[in-house]
């Protein structure tokens, strides 16, 4: 048993030593010293700006190495994401370049406000799609054409301050086909105003829900324990106080008893939005599938 997982162990080494040594994983003298520089901040400013106009030239951004997943929404369903929040204006363009060379459209998660107007002057020759609420931006390569899976989803939010959150998941489920149709400043706090935008909610036969709620989170539950689609619990952090910053809705939603409520993390608007327009997209193909 020893002597044969060491020889295999063996073997997978010889094959990671080949495949490194192999020419494919070489990069010559120039690539390394551009390497080099980019490690030690030493890129100038006019090799910068070279990368930004001429992406598709090299493989590496301004600072970091991009390996883009271009199959994604091929494999998933889902498509590739920039967050924003964490990255400057040059990794943004560069990543963005990319990805539209390779799909046609690029998202971009938690951008500031400077950093859009960037975008625009960067990418004004391209379709901009901005959503100042959810921080979020969409740029279409000319003649991409949006899909449409035929998928519904609903999208609620307990009180106005959730809406950003609950704008970030509209648009990603708007960008994987979905009809989105929202609910907004119904919360617990004066429930009956729920019941009839709930009502034509349902009328409209959506596929999943979202449900954004801070404080203490428990209008998911409350609307889990009425319909009968699936429910994404989404927790903003809306709040203050013992539990505050998204703590305790997220804790209140996670220990619910409704049935049919899976719960995102803190603010993951993102997370919300992909899985129930998966789901929507999911009981979409279904529906066709019966059709014929």
């Amino acid at each position: 048993m020893y002597i044969s997982v060491g020889h295999q162990a063996d073997e997978h080494l010889e094959a990671l030593d080949f495949l490194l040594n192999h020419e494919l994983f070489k990069h010559n003298s120039e690539s390394s010293q551009q390497s080099h520089e980019q490690r030690n901040g030493q890129l100038s400013a006019s090799g910068f700006q070279q990368k930004l106009q001429h992406p598709e030239s090299n493989q590496v951004s301004s600072v970091v190495e991009i390996r883009l997943d271009s199959q994604r929404e091929q494999r998933k369903g889902v498509p590739e994401i920039i967050f924003g929040e964490t990255k400057d204006i040059g990794q943004i363009i560069t990543m963005t370049r990319k990805i539209l060379a390779n799909t046609g459209r690029a998202i971009i998660s938690r951008v500031q406000p400077e950093v859009v107007e960037s975008l625009r002057e960067v990418f004004k020759t391209y379709r901009m799609r901005v959503r100042e609420n959810a921080r979020a931006v969409v740029i279409y390569e000319p003649g991409y054409v949006h899909r449409s899976t035929g998928g519904h989803v609903g999208v609620i939010s307990a009180g106005t301050s959730d809406i950003p959150v609950a704008e970030e998941a509209v648009l990603i489920a708007e960008e994987m086909g979905c009809e989105v149709t929202c609910i907004y400043d119904v919360g617990v706090a004066g429930l009956h105003r729920l019941l009839e935008p709930l009502r034509d909610l349902l009328a409209k036969e959506v596929d999943a829900i979202i449900v954004a709620a801070g404080m203490d989170g428990a209008l998911p539950s409350v609307v889990a324990g009425l319909v009968p689609v699936p429910v994404i619990g989404l927790p903003t952090s809306i709040g203050y106080g013992m539990g505050g910053k998204g703590i305790a809705a997220l804790l209140s939603m996670l220990q619910t008893c409704a049935p049919g409520l899976s719960v995102v993390n803190i603010d993951n608007s993102v997370g919300a939005g992909i899985t129930a327009a998966m789901i929507a997209n999911g009981v979409a193909r279904a529906r066709k599938h019966q059709s014929q």
